[in-house]
């Protein structure tokens, strides 16, 4: 994949994005389910816990990944 995103398959479950977001106190991970559902985990600092943890429908998925990349406009 694209450089500073690693992946990992998860057996049974689907694969895992890890997001180097080039800050030593701040990671993502993205868990993409085989059967749809999406786990969005936020790190900060150096906790093996994630602050926050988001649960996403496909299409709540699409929606987050519209604004993020620009793609989504009220017009």
């Amino acid at each position: 994949m694209g450089q500073g995103v690693h992946v990992q398959e998860l057996p049974g479950i689907g694969k895992r994005f890890d997001i180097d977001l080039e800050r030593p106190d701040q990671r993502v991970s993205v868990v993409v389910h085989a059967a749809g559902g999406r786990d969005v985990y936020v790190f900060t600092g150096h906790d093996s816990d994630p602050t926050a943890v988001l649960e996403l429908t496909e299409e709540q998925a699409r929606k987050v990944g519209a604004v993020l990349t620009g793609t989504f406009f009220d017009g």
